[in-house]
């Protein structure tokens, strides 16, 4: 059961996926016949083993037929953020080479952001949709480069099944190859962390072009022949009402999700609920204990990264011990702390983490100088955070190694955000960094230097971003200052940049009482 097609072999008749919107509920057997349609579409349009296919959907039905045909048809799924602006999808089209870009029925008509990226690279565009019987269809509105039909394929454990684009702090975003091997390593991984089997059903609240939703929120529950509710994305105020009306028993969010929970009323009674998973930014152990005691629910903690195919430890369920403020053992990996020469350190000290196992990629695509550095002489993947192992080898991170900000588990670059600021005419020098925040943990924000002579709003700087890049990326905050602290080699560095931002301001406010 090492590719997709076979990690899906379940009773026919049972439930996998349900719309909330339409009630609709389709078996395993009914989402195999949308699943084998598509890939003979796919086939037909001369999708074959290699070609990427680039699919810009939200959560639903046409997402997961789309994303699942094209790994069974030996091709590279690599979904997109809806969100993202032209200039974002033509570097992810342009970067694997997209041979079909997938986008909601209407796009080509609306000449959508994603349409006019895709007709830039010469990609073929398909729109899809599902019509009043709750079937998905499909239809080629633009053939770009794709030629001549091709034949149904099976899928092999060493195909490449997903592309998914890290953002790195230096540099351009890179490119994290996925074997159906190693998704399909994680989904047993999570399957066995939490137990799950076909008397579980989850309720989706991360966007399926994330590989926390993909993983754990979506592939990893059908492996186990249980079912996913899958609204077309989070809303605090439909969350219970669907999660109780469609008797889902579990789900898994980053905190900031949780936070807005927290926020709402709970229901009354509160449905039962078997657990509930926190990954892809730290929770804080103040709102570990409020949730669970909200909820009523044990919480656990996890860590991942897109490199390791999501999971890569989880505090596990009671009645073994979970731990605030840790994230857990390793969940079918090995886990080691080493220090700056691959070496692995004493017990309770600090050092890099890093994992080997065979839900690791084996190495980012195009990139030899970034796959010389993340892998340690022994092969373990750096993930470039710092922690430690407690006494009862629970790993506790205990800083950032990379500079990522990360908003609510989306992890965001800096210097995309430079790059953007600094095309704007007035803007001469640009430093962005992460600013802490309640809800989301992290928010960008952003220092700049206007050259000499040239000025603008704060608002303008943002309306100049909001145009090219996805919203969540734009700072919260832009400081305007004369002087960018600098060493004295004349290097800018983010942390100095972003406390003398904080402490000035924090001066001013002091000032005016």
């Amino acid at each position: 059961m090492s590719t997709l097609p076979t990690a899906f072999a379940q009773t026919p008749s049972a439930p996998a996926v349900v719309i909330p919107s339409t009630g609709k509920t389709y078996t395993y057997a009914q989402l195999g016949a949308q699943i084998e349609a598509f890939q003979s579409f796919l086939a037909s349009v001369g999708v074959t083993t290699g070609s990427a296919v680039s699919i810009s959907l939200v959560n639903g039905l046409e997402f997961i037929v789309s994303f699942l045909a094209a790994t069974y048809q030996r091709a590279i799924a690599a979904p997109l953020n809806p969100a993202y602006k032209q200039a974002e999808f033509e570097f992810y089209i342009d970067d694997i080479k997209s041979a079909l870009v997938v986008v909601p029925k209407g796009a080509v008509a609306e000449n959508s952001e994603a349409v006019r990226a895709a007709r830039k690279y010469n990609a073929g565009i398909a729109e899809v949709w599902v019509d009043a019987y709750g079937d998905v269809k499909f239809e080629l509105v633009e053939r770009g480069r794709l030629s001549v039909a091709a034949l149904k394929s099976i899928a092999q454990p060493n195909d490449v099944a997903l592309v998914l684009h890290t953002s790195g702090t230096t540099g351009r975003p890179k490119a994290v190859p996925l074997t159906h091997k190693n998704l399909t390593t994680t989904m047993r991984n999570i399957k066995a962390t939490y137990h799950l089997s076909p008397a579980d059903r989850t309720y989706l609240v991360m966007p399926l072009f994330h590989v926390h939703g993909l993983l754990a929120g979506f592939l990893a529950p059908l492996h186990s022949g249980g079912s996913v509710v899958v609204p077309p994305k989070f809303s605090a105020q439909a969350f219970w009402p669907e999660f109780i009306k469609f008797k889902a028993n579990w789900y898994t969010a980053v905190p900031s999700m949780n936070s807005i929970l927290l926020k709402s009323p709970a229901p009354d009674p509160l449905p039962y609920i078997r657990f509930i998973r926190s990954c892809s930014s730290p929770l804080a152990p103040a709102t570990f204990h409020q949730i669970e005691k909200t909820f009523g629910a044990p919480v656990l903690e996890a860590y991942a990264m897109t490199e390791a195919a999501h999971q890569m430890t989880s505090n596990p369920l009671p009645p073994a011990k979970r731990k605030p403020g840790s994230v857990g053992l390793g969940q079918g990996v090995d886990i080691k702390i080493m220090d700056d020469q691959g070496d692995e350190v004493a017990q309770g000290k600090e050092g890099e983490i890093c994992i080997r196992g065979e839900n690791v990629t084996g190495g980012y695509l195009n990139n030899p100088a970034a796959n010389a550095s993340s892998f340690t002489k022994t092969g373990y993947f750096r993930t470039g955070d710092q922690g430690k192992k407690d006494e009862d080898g629970y790993i506790i991170i205990t800083g950032r190694i990379k500079e990522l900000i990360n908003r609510g588990g989306e992890k965001i670059s800096p210097i995309e955000i430079d790059s953007t600021l600094l095309a704007h005419p007035a803007v001469g020098e640009a430093v962005s960094f992460a600013m802490e925040d309640e809800l989301m943990g992290q928010e960008p924000a952003a220092a700049v230097v206007f050259k000499e002579g040239k000025q603008a709003s704060v608002e303008e700087l943002k309306s100049f971003l909001g145009e090219r890049l996805a919203k969540f990326k734009i700072p919260k905050k832009i400081f305007v200052t004369k002087h960018m602290p600098k060493t004295a080699t004349g290097k800018i560095q983010r942390r100095i940049v972003a406390e003398t931002m904080f402490r000035e301001e924090k001066q001013a406010g002091k000032a005016k009482l």
